[in-house]
C-alpha cells in the first residue's frame, strides 16, 4: 500500500505522528442518509419541524403500517431527512432513552454502497456493533442496514439503498398531509457536533481515526474557545470526501460551568449538541424561520463594530446581517455566515446551526468569543452557568 492511499492523524495521548495502515476509501460515504430523534410526541414534533423549519411530509410507519412498537414520521427538505420516533409502550428502549435524555439525536445514518463492508471494516478496527447487516425488502426493493456504537448512546447506522426506489425505508409508506409550509431555503448538513465528557474528546478523536478513516481537519484549544468564564475544546473529525465532519467537544477548566457541562448534565451523558445546517440564502432562512416563531442566539450589538474590519468586504448588507443577528467570519478560502437557535426543547441540550458558507472551509473561529458570551447569557437566565 502506497503511503498516498494512508491516513496520517495525530496520536493524541502520546504526541507523536503515526501512519495507521487503511486506505482513506475502505469506508466510502456517499454523505448523511438521515438524523432519527427519539422525542417524546412525534405527531406534534413533526408539525414544529414543518412549520418553524420548512421541512415537508414524506414516510411514516406506525400502528397503520404494522408497527405496534412505535412510530415514525419522516421530514424532508432537500438533502436533509429527518425521522422523529416516538414508542407506544413505557417499558421499551425507546421510552427508557426519552426518559434520561429528553429528546435527542438517537441515530446518524451514513448512506454508503455497502453496507456490510462498512460494518466488517468498523467492527474488525475495533468499533462496537449493535446491529449485524440485516436486509430489510418490500415491492420497492431491499435495503441493507447495520449499526455501530459512537459517544453517549447515540449511533451510526450504514445505509445502503442502491437496489430500492421506495419512499423511504420498508416498513414505511408515503406520508400524505394537507400541512405543508414552505421550504426556509435548508439544503443539506454541513456537520454534526458531539458533546463528550472531559478527557474522552481524544478518545472519540482515535475512534474516528482508527475506525472509520477519518481524519482530523482542525483542532481548537481552550485558547481558541474560552470567554471570561469558562471554555471547551474540540476536535473537527472528517472523512475522505469531506462531506462527513463531526466535531467533538469537552469542556476545559473555567470559573464557571461551560455549556458542554450544562449540556451533559442535561442529557444525562455524551450525546449530538446541535445539527448544523447549509442554506444559499441567510438572508432569507432566518428572516424566513423568525417569522414562524424559531428562537435564536442574541449577539451583542457591538460584536458589529467591528466585523466589518475583521473580516473585510462582504457580499451581503452588514444592517440586514446586524438586525437578524447574523455573524460573518473569514478564513483563507472565503467567509461565512452563521447563527445558532436556541434550544428546540425545554432541556438546554439539542439546537440547530444555520450556516452559509462563501469559500470558506472552517466553522467560525472568529466568531467563537461572542458565540460563547451569548451562550453564557442565556445559562445565566436559567441560572446554569
Amino acid at each position: 500500500m502506497s503511503t498516498a492511499n494512508l491516513i496520517e492523524v495525530k496520536d493524541y495521548e502520546y504526541g507523536t505522528q503515526k501512519i495507521f495502515e487503511q486506505a482513506q476509501d475502505f469506508l466510502p460515504i456517499n454523505g448523511t442518509d438521515y438524523v432519527e430523534l427519539y422525542v417524546g410526541n412525534a405527531k406534534q414534533a413533526a408539525h414544529f419541524y414543518k412549520t418553524a423549519f420548512g421541512f415537508q411530509s414524506l414516510a411514516y410507519c406506525g400502528l397503520e403500517t404494522g408497527n405496534r412498537e412505535y412510530c415514525s414520521y419522516v421530514l424532508v427538505q432537500d438533502k436533509i431527512r429527518l425521522v422523529l420516533t416516538t414508542p407506544y409502550k413505557a417499558q421499551s428502549e425507546i421510552a427508557e432513552h426519552i426518559k434520561k435524555h429528553g429528546d435527542g439525536v438517537k441515530v446518524i445514518a451514513l448512506w454508503v454502497d455497502d453496507a456490510t463492508s462498512a460494518y466488517e471494516e468498523t467492527t474488525k478496527r475495533g468499533a462496537e456493533g449493535v446491529m449485524a447487516p440485516t436486509t430489510m425488502s418490500d415491492k420497492w426493493g431491499k435495503v441493507v442496514k447495520a449499526a455501530i456504537k459512537t459517544y453517549g448512546d447515540t449511533l451510526h447506522m450504514f445505509v445502503e439503498r442502491k437496489d430500492y426506489t421506495g419512499v423511504f425505508l420498508p416498513g414505511f409508506e408515503k406520508w400524505e398531509s394537507e400541512y405543508n409550509p414552505g421550504s426556509t431555503g435548508l439544503r443539506y448538513i454541513d456537520h454534526m457536533v458531539g458533546n463528550v465528557e472531559l478527557g474522552t474528546m481524544n478518545e472519540w478523536a482515535r475512534f474516528y481515526a482508527t475506525t472509520m478513516g477519518f481524519a482530523n481537519l482542525i483542532t481548537f484549544d481552550d485558547k481558541d474557545i474560552s470567554t471570561q468564564y469558562t471554555a471547551l475544546m474540540s476536535k473537527v473529525m472528517t472523512n475522505g470526501n469531506g462531506r462527513i465532519k463531526f466535531p467533538i467537544n469537552e469542556p476545559a477548566e473555567g470559573l464557571k460551568k461551560s455549556q458542554i457541562e450544562e449540556y451533559i448534565d442535561f442529557y444525562g451523558g455524551a450525546g449530538c449538541q446541535h445539527i448544523a445546517v447549509a442554506t444559499n440564502d441567510i438572508v432569507f432562512t432566518v428572516s424566513e424561520m423568525r417569522r414562524r416563531g424559531v428562537e435564536f442566539l442574541h449577539v451583542p450589538g457591538t460584536y458589529y463594530d467591528t466585523v466589518g474590519n475583521r473580516v473585510g468586504e462582504i457580499a451581503e448588507d452588514l444592517a440586514i446581517l446586524k438586525s437578524l443577528g447574523i455573524m460573518v467570519d473569514r478564513d483563507e478560502d472565503g467567509y461565512l455566515l452563521q447563527i445558532f437557535t436556541k434550544p428546540v426543547e425545554d432541556r438546554p441540550t439539542l439546537f440547530f446551526e444555520i450556516i452559509q458558507r462563501k469559500g470558506a472551509k472552517s466553522f467560525g473561529k472568529g466568531n467563537f468569543k461572542a458565540l460563547f458570551e451569548s451562550i453564557e447569557a442565556e445559562q445565566a437566565r436559567r441560572g446554569t452557568l
